[in-house]
């Protein structure tokens, strides 16, 4: 059977306090709704629907990549209308997944549960059962059967009583809801046309509502202001932070960490406090990161040890080189195996060689090391002159003494020495010594500028 899913989307999120839409506030590096729309497409959802309204032009634009058709709700009057503003390009087989854009982390796996169940039935929604229902829409049973979803707002007292509450997911047959949308009415207190209203038309048609509950209450907990995002971004941290664990994973603390994105380790991987993982990063066997490091897209092989502080962004590290303390691999930072690189040192756009080692204050930009090469402190490759990047290539075995400027594009010779304080302008061959300074003058008696008093 097709699915659809369709995202409610359009609520302005006043209580955020922001000029940007609700569906956009972050939760682990992720607008809230790109995990929903995430989730839909690991359903293989044959289209997914998106409702916009408040900053819709913000929301577009953020998920230009995405392919979802858009819809939009110019008034905001209810969940009812929501989704009945979708029937125009709903298809009339199949069924919907309606989801909110402002729940991120239901999962696929309930998901998928609501739509078998709801597939033999024609309706299915996610319920939950809380010590403390206030506020929520409520589930009215009878016989165990669901009768009715009764708002809190128009709840009787006895009804106020119930524990199980309606999540706002359901799973509809989209023949039912081309056929009972158009009917719903906005005889509440409110004055809004509730989606809920569709289970009493299903009662009444002689349906049996299927219900699921999630394996994980946080799944369905919803975000309206910076207090709700901050709890669910930290609900959601501990979540990923136990299943690395159960992974092998040695977290120092779990819950001073952040993943926001995907990781996938080897074993005895031990990670300290305050690490955030970005996008899509791996680590081998036996690597360690230290306190504080910012790891974002980048590869780690077996055995790499990385030292506190350091910043990586889409790099590859080979195995069992030693990163660090506050180092920084940018894009296109290529580390081969038993690399050093230490602290203050930078790479961009470079390869470094087996066993080559930039231990202090160096900066090296679109540039080739070969293996086993030694780059004193201070040395940087000038690659930029202003307009164009150009390449400095460093051969296997070459010595860059301390304070050396390589001015691309430049090569420096297998076995190569260059001496401290140099600037090179040149190539330099095979084992041979480069020097390229002034004369040191002196001038004995000499008076230093004195400050003029004003």
């Amino acid at each position: 059977m097709s699915t659809s899913v369709i995202i409610l989307a359009a609520g302005k999120g006043t209580r955020m306090r922001s000029s940007l839409p609700k569906v956009l506030q972050p939760l682990a590096g992720r607008p809230l709704l790109g995990h929903v729309i995430e989730t839909a497409k690991k359903l293989q959802a044959d289209n997914i629907i998106t409702i916009y309204g408040h900053g819709g032009n913000l929301v577009q634009n953020e998920f230009a990549h995405e392919h979802v058709q858009w819809v939009e709700q110019a008034e905001q009057l209810g969940t009812g209308h929501a989704v009945k503003v979708t029937l125009p390009v709903l298809p009339k087989d199949g069924q919907a997944l309606i989801l909110s854009g402002d729940v991120p982390c239901i999962s696929q796996q309930t998901l998928q549960k609501l739509l078998d169940a709801a597939q033999h039935t024609g309706i299915g929604l996610v319920t939950l059962t809380l010590p403390d229902a206030s506020g929520y829409g409520r589930i009215v049973r009878k016989n165990g059967k669901i009768q009715a979803i009764v708002e809190h707002k128009d709840a009787s007292d006895e009804q106020r009583q119930i524990k199980e509450i309606n999540t706002g997911i359901y799973c509809v047959s989209n023949a039912k809801l081309h056929e009972w949308l158009p009917n719903l009415s906005n005889s509440n207190a409110q004055g809004e046309y509730y989606l809920t209203d569709i289970v009493a038309m299903a009662i009444a048609d002689g349906l049996e509502v299927a219900s699921v509950e999630p394996e994980r209450a946080f799944e369905v907990e919803g975000v309206n202001d910076r207090v709700q995002l901050a709890a669910l971004e930290r609900e959601f941290q501990t979540y990923q932070a136990k299943l690395l664990m159960q992974q092998g994973v040695h977290l120092i603390d779990p819950s001073r960490f952040d993943l926001r994105g995907q990781l996938t380790v080897g074993q005895d991987v031990r990670i300290d406090i305050n690490v955030i993982i970005e996008g899509d990063c791996a680590f081998g066997d036996n690597v360690e990161i230290g306190a504080g490091c910012v790891i974002k897209n980048t590869t780690i092989a077996a055995g790499t040890k990385v030292q506190p502080y350091s910043v990586f962004d889409s790099a590859i590290v080979g195995e069992n080189t030693q990163i660090g303390p506050f180092s920084r691999l940018r894009p296109g930072a290529k580390l081969a195996d038993e690399v050093h690189i230490g602290n203050f040192v930078e790479v961009k756009n470079s390869s470094i060689g087996l066993g080559s080692k930039a231990n202090h204050f160096t900066y090296l930009g679109d540039a080739e090391v070969g293996a086993g090469s030694n780059i004193g402190a201070g040395t940087i490759t000038c690659n930029y002159d202003g307009a164009n990047k150009f390449k400095t290539i460093i051969g296997d075995a070459a010595f860059i003494g301390s304070n050396s400027s390589l001015v691309a594009p430049v090569k420096i010779g297998n076995g190569a020495t260059v001496g401290a304080g140099s600037t090179i302008t040149r190539d330099v061959a095979d084992n041979c010594l480069a020097v390229e300074r002034s004369k040191q003058f002196v001038k004995e008696d000499y008076p230093r500028p004195q400050k003029i008093k004003k």
